[in-house]
C-alpha cells in the first residue's frame, strides 16, 4: 500500500458516494483530506465524522466548482491550513436524464449547465491548484469521468458529451503541465450508491444491480470502492510513471457495448 503521509489531498463532491469513498481512502493512506460539497452540509458533516474516527485529518469546505471564486477559495483555504495541495480528484458532477432519441429533451442550458460543473468546474479546480503543484514540483489530478465518454451511453447525450470533453480536458492538460503535474482520468460504469435507490427506488434498485451483474464479463456491480481504488491507484506513486491515461473501472462493460444509445 502506498504510504500518502504528509500530503494534502481536495476531493471535489466528496460528501457521499464515490467522493467520499475516495477521501476517506486517501486519508486511510496518510494524505489530510479536504471534503467538498455544494448543499449537502449534513453528508459532509457525517463523512468528516467518519475520517476523524479513522484519525485522518480532514477539512469541511462547501463551494460549487462552477464558481470560479469558490474553486479558487477552495484551494486557498486547504493551502492557508496545511501550506501545500499534492492531489486533486475531481469528482464533484451533474447530470439531467433524457433519452438519447428525444432530441427536444434537452436545452441549451441543460448542455451549459452540465458543462459548467462536469467540465469548466475541473478545469477551475486545475487552475487554481496549479501554481502550488508547480511550486512544490510535484501534483497529481484524477478526473472523474464515465464510460459515458467512450462509449456515448449514460443518462443523457449532454452528460455523454460532457464526460468526453472532460476526457480530452485531461490529455491536454496532461501534456501541458508536465512534467511536475500528473492528470489522468477514471471512466467509471455503474456505481450502486444512494443515488441510484433514492432516484430508482429500492425495488428498481436492485434489479439495475442484478442485470448489471448478468450483463457484465466480470459478473459484477460496481461499489463505490470499487472505484476509489481507481482514483486512488492514479493519485499515488505507483501511477508516477502514468499520465493523461483514462483508466475505464466498469466490470468489463465497455465490451458488451455494440451501438447502445442509452444505459
Amino acid at each position: 500500500m502506498m504510504d500518502l503521509k504528509g500530503q494534502v489531498a481536495i476531493v471535489t463532491g466528496s460528501a457521499t458516494g464515490l467522493g467520499a469513498a475516495v477521501a476517506l481512502k486517501l486519508g486511510g493512506r496518510g494524505a489530510k483530506i479536504v471534503i467538498n460539497y455544494t448543499k449537502s452540509l449534513k453528508e459532509a458533516e457525517a463523512t468528516a465524522a467518519l475520517a476523524k474516527a479513522k484519525d485522518i485529518e480532514a477539512l469541511l469546505l462547501q463551494g460549487d466548482v462552477g464558481n470560479d471564486a469558490d474553486c479558487r477559495r477552495i484551494v486557498r483555504d486547504t493551502h492557508a491550513k496545511w501550506g501545500r495541495v499534492d492531489i486533486l480528484v475531481n469528482n464533484a458532477g451533474t447530470t439531467k436524464f433524457a433519452d438519447h432519441a428525444d432530441l427536444e429533451a434537452l436545452t441549451a442550458d441543460d448542455f451549459l449547465n452540465i458543462y459548467k460543473v462536469n467540465v469548466v468546474g475541473a478545469y477551475q479546480m486545475i487552475r487554481a491548484c496549479m501554481p502550488h503543484m508547480k511550486a512544490q514540483g510535484y501534483g497529481a489530478v484524477v478526473n472523474v469521468s464515465s464510460i459515458a465518454a467512450v462509449t456515448g451511453i449514460g443518462s443523457s447525450v449532454a452528460y455523454a458529451a460532457s464526460k468526453g470533453a472532460l476526457n480530452t480536458l485531461t490529455k491536454s492538460l496532461a501534456r501541458s503541465l508536465a512534467p511536475e503535474i500528473r492528470v489522468n482520468a477514471v471512466c467509471p460504469g455503474f456505481i450502486g450508491t444512494r443515488w441510484f435507490s433514492e432516484r430508482f427506488g429500492e425495488e428498481t434498485y436492485a434489479r439495475i444491480i442484478e442485470h448489471t451483474k448478468q450483463s457484465t464479463p466480470l459478473a459484477r456491480a460496481g461499489t463505490p470502492d470499487d472505484v476509489a481504488d481507481a482514483v486512488v491507484f492514479l493519485c499515488a506513486e505507483g501511477a508516477q510513471h502514468i499520465t493523461g491515461e483514462t483508466l475505464l473501472s466498469d466490470a468489463g462493460h465497455h465490451l458488451t457495448i455494440a451501438g447502445a444509445t442509452r444505459r
